[in-house]
């Protein structure tokens, strides 16, 4: 798997450069999409720039990219492929949007890279399964928080959990048992989780393009992340729980979360 995420981090390093000099330059045009969600140019030459890249490499694997759709998704490999992760953010100037991409292998998720081309100077984290996870080439882990009391949560979109008055009311049992709230949203609360920095995350509206290499990223930091259920994550995936493994239950427990 090895020559697989390095044809990743080749690509990443592709669309870093395209994303960050776009945002230097600030002149990019912007449309809206049918979901009413923003897409600008930069969205596309990235996506493209990616494809180009891994599929030179591996013509025969499929690919699902967030402005360009499905392609040969009969394959055993199949790239997920998210450019900019926080479109909204990179158009407001605020610099907390990444670059997901993930490969999937008859299923599973085998390799993630989270590329934050503009936070922090540029961060990098990076995960291959049976492996590890990497930020810029150092091991990195989980935090070993265990008790409520202790735990950093943090929240993203939670509009389909607040629209069940008894998910809503559970959620807000589990906030109270919290050390401390925060809502980093985005790739950041899971790249605080994977370091140490977060112990548990919470959302109820995604699809499986936002989180598919950051899934990969916190299971090989040592976390788990599932479905607010407790399922596993596929390509139909809506909900997110990730937490350290001695939070991950408790949650769970506590939320009780019903579709």
């Amino acid at each position: 798997m090895q020559k697989y995420l390095d044809c990743a981090l080749e690509a990443s390093e592709i669309a870093r450069e395209l994303i960050a000099t776009a945002y230097d330059e600030n002149a990019f045009k912007i449309e809206i999409k049918a979901d009413a969600t923003p897409v600008t140019e930069v969205d596309i030459a990235v996506e493209k720039a990616i494809y180009d890249h891994i599929s030179q490499a591996f013509p025969d694997h499929g690919f699902y990219g967030e402005e360009s759709g499905q392609k040969n998704m009969n394959s055993d490999f199949i790239w997920l492929i998210d450019p900019i992760d926080g479109t909204k953010a990179f158009v407001r100037r605020r610099p907390l949007f990444s670059c997901q991409i993930a490969l999937m292998y008859k299923g599973e998720i085998v390799l993630g890279v989270s590329t934050a081309p503009c936070f922090n100077g540029g961060e990098r984290i990076y995960a291959l399964k049976g492996k590890g996870a990497f930020l810029e080439g150092k091991k990195i882990s989980v935090s070993d928080i265990d008790q409520l009391s202790q735990a950093v949560f943090s929240s993203g979109n939670l509009k389909r959990l607040t629209q069940n008055p008894e998910n809503w009311r559970n959620y807000g049992k589990l906030v109270g048992q919290m050390n401390s709230t925060r809502g980093f949203g985005d790739f950041l609360q899971y790249h605080f989780l994977a370091t140490g920095k977060v112990d548990i995350i919470v959302e109820s509206d995604v699809n499986i393009l936002d989180i598919a290499a950051l899934s990969i990223i916190v299971n090989e930091a040592g976390g788990v992340m599932t479905t607010l259920d407790g399922q596993a994550i596929d390509l139909d995936v809506t909900t997110i729980l990730a937490a350290t493994p001695g939070l991950h239950q408790q949650v769970l427990d506590l939320l009780q979360y019903s579709a």
